[in-house]
Formats: structure tokens, sequence, C-alpha cells
């Protein structure tokens, strides 16, 4: 039953698969008017031709059945794979391009014809075929380059640990945001291994918890002044660097072929320089006269340059992003020991 299915699709398929290599490789016909033929016609325009030299030759196919027009293809296949080439064009410059090719494991079948797939299955009771169009697998490209978007919330270690409440510089979860915008490439090593590299602009925003406090600038360090003569509403600190990032990746989903499904984790360096940096404090009066911003854009003793690690893990098509700044936020002696710490989504 196998056989039977398997030639009328290929009759079938042929004719598709033809239809398209022949626009790059004509066929130079000849007068066969001379010669006996037998036409085979199927579908609205399915055709098979079997030319026949002579009488004896006629006989001898009245003879023959489907089984032995299939074996007497006399086709060549690969024991190992159980592949086999059924039809081939065969170029002027010696190379040949596959059209048809069948694959052959059990009582399965599988034949392949430019871009569509027939299964056909007879390892059960009933015999199940099935036809796929356009299943092209999606490739995978040695190098690309891609924009991403980071989105993030800020904190610091001192001495290993966060820094508590009653700390003037303690930071408030909610409303402490780091934004990235970041322009990526990524150079394919082997097997879902990548070499990540790019550049982008990140702003780091830390919003104090204690509002009442306000950063400034004192004449050799850092300072952050009790505000008592007004109502604070907000105060924090806030700086922007460029920074050139590279990482190590390994995708697990494109090792397996399993595309997007598979978990990603990627590592390594980063460095920034410092564009800008300023303090703000929103404060209302006592007694009422709307509120007021502070600004102070001198950079607040912020270190130039900033380095660190990033980690990310991704999970089909969602990615988490973590960066530690392996040297401190404020230069050294002109402000508390600070190391920050971001956790975040990557967009």
């Amino acid at each position: 039953m196998k056989k039977y299915l398997l030639l009328f699709c290929l009759m079938a398929l042929v004719q598709v698969a033809f239809a398209n290599s022949l626009k790059d490789f004509p066929i130079q016909t000849q007068d066969t008017t001379q010669k006996d033929s037998v036409v085979i016609e199927f579908g609205k325009a399915g055709k098979v031709v079997i030319i026949v030299e002579s009488k004896e030759d006629f006989e001898k196919l009245k003879l023959m059945n489907l089984n032995q027009i299939i074996s007497e293809l006399d086709l060549e296949e690969n024991v190992d794979t159980g592949e086999l080439t059924i039809v081939e064009i065969r170029k002027r410059d010696g190379s040949v391009k596959e059209v048809v090719k069948v694959y052959e494991d059990g009582g399965n079948t599988e034949v392949n014809v430019a871009g569509m797939r027939v299964y056909v299955d007879e390892s059960g009771e009933n015999t199940r075929v099935k036809v796929e169009t356009g299943t092209k697998k999606k490739s995978d490209p040695p190098f690309r380059s891609y924009f991403s978007m980071d989105l993030g919330v800020n904190n610091y270690l001192e001495d290993g640990g966060f820094p508590t409440s009653d700390k003037p510089y303690a930071v408030k979860g909610w409303g402490s945001w780091m934004v990235g915008m970041n322009w990526m490439a990524a150079q394919r090593i082997s097997k879902g291994f990548y070499w990540d590299f790019g550049i982008g602009f990140h702003f780091y925003n830390f919003k104090f918890e204690n509002r009442d406090y306000q950063a400034v600038r004192g004449e050799d360090a850092i300072d952050f002044v009790q505000r008592t003569d007004v109502n604070g509403f907000k105060s924090k600190i806030s700086s922007s660097y460029l920074t050139a990032t590279t990482m190590l990746e390994l995708d697990f989903g494109k090792m397996k072929d399993q595309g997007r499904r598979g978990m990603r984790i990627a590592a390594g360096p980063y460095i920034g320089y410092r564009l800008g940096g300023q303090s703000k404090y929103v404060y209302e009066e006592i007694g009422g006269s709307g509120r007021q911003k502070d600004k102070e854009a001198t950079g607040l003793y912020l270190e130039n340059l900033r380095y660190g690690v990033r980690g990310e893990l991704g999970v089909g098509r969602v990615k988490f992003f973590t960066t530690y700044d392996l040297n401190e936020l404020f230069q050294e002696g002109k402000g508390p020991a600070l190391n920050p710490i971001t956790f975040g989504i990557v967009f």
C-alpha cells in the first residue's frame, strides 16, 4: 500500500517541482513522433509519459505492475540513513540539485519535494498520509545585529548588604529605575554558542527611602543634608553612562533545534563612561507654596568610569538580566562605599 501511495504522491509532487526547476534548467526536447508512448494523466495537469521503443518493449510493459515499475527504477538507497534520491537535476557545471528525496524508517516514509513533505505511516493498523507545505526550517545566521531595551530596579551594596533604612542614602525599591537602550550584535561561534557585543546608553536613578534628606555637593565630599525647613516629597540622585558590553551566550534551544523553547544564559563584562549626573529634591515649603525642585548638575563626586559583570537568563521569549558594578558609585573618599546592582528584564 505504501508504494502505491508513494508513487501517486510522487507523480503529483514531481510535476510541481519540475515547474519551478525548469525555469533555471530548461530541457531541450526532440521529436519523438517515430516512437510509441503511453500517457497517464492525473489531476488537473499531472502527466506521466512512458516512451516505448519497440513492440516487444510494449508487450513487456503490459505485463508489469506498479511494484515492478518501482523496482525497475533500480534506485540506490543509503543503508545507514534510509535516504533515497529519486529525482535530481545535473547542472552544466557538474553539480547536482536534488528535487525529490525519500526517507525510509521501518513503517514510516517521508518524501521531500521542493519545500513540500509527504508522510506515509504504515506502522499501525491503518495507513496515514500527511502533507505539509511551506515547512522550511528557519535558518540561524552566523552574524546578526539587533536592538534591545533594559528596564530594571536599582540598589547598591555596602559591606556586602543593602543599606538599612536609618542610612540617609538607603534606596527605595519602587522608583529607583534603570533604563537602557542597546545596539547589539551576535556572532555564532558554534551551534548554540554565541559571542554578543555592543554599545548602549544607560540611565540610573537612585531614589532615597528617606525623602527628608537632600544630596548636595560639599567642599570635599557629598553631603546628605536633612531638610527640616520644608516638607520633602522626593529626593534622588541620577547618572547616565555610555556603556560597552561583551558576553558569551549559550542557547540550549538552538543546540537541540528547538528554537526559542529552550533556556539561554549569557555573562560577560562591561565598562561605561559617565555622561552626566545630578541630584534632585522636590519639596513644599511649610505652610504651602506649591511644589518646588532643586537640582545640582555637578556630578556629586560620582566616578567617571564604571565597570562590572552582566548576566542574562532567557526562558522562551522572556529574558532577565542583572548587573553588578565592581567599582564604587562615588569617588574614593568622596562618599559612602556603595556598589550599584540592578535586576530587570530585557525587551
